[in-house]
């Protein structure tokens, strides 16, 4: 159910809070608009979905609003809950297929390369 109409924009010079994806859109002091939401990503949402989703969405503000009272001072922002640690082998030179053991199958054969057939035109 996607709308084909042009969205306009809901607020204008509207200084925002802080940089989040939902507050990207709507400013701390108003109420998420599950209309405008729905626009933006070209929904048609039926009375009962809007108020569902308004139900849904408000909850998850008020969510967040609790995480921003979280003291986070001397906290290092991490990308990753868990550290990360490289899982491959070292790369280190080992003997392997010379030139012309890898080419001695190969069809067809030019300047020490393998031939294949043109496959973009």
């Amino acid at each position: 159910r996607l709308k084909k109409e042009a969205i306009e924009p809901r607020h204008k010079n509207v200084e925002l809070l802080w940089v989040c994806p939902v507050y990207s859109l709507f400013p701390m002091s108003d109420k998420l608009d599950v209309r405008y939401t729905a626009q933006l990503a070209r929904l048609e949402l039926s009375e009962a979905e809007v108020t569902r989703f308004q139900t849904q969405l408000s909850q998850v503000l008020v969510y967040v609003e609790k995480l921003r009272e979280v003291n986070v001072d001397g906290v290092e922002p991490t990308a990753h809950s868990s550290a990360l640690h490289n899982v491959f082998r070292e790369d280190t030179p080992r003997d392997w297929f010379t030139s012309e053991e890898a080419l001695q199958n190969a069809p067809r054969q030019a300047n020490h390369l393998i031939i294949v057939p043109k496959v973009i035109e």
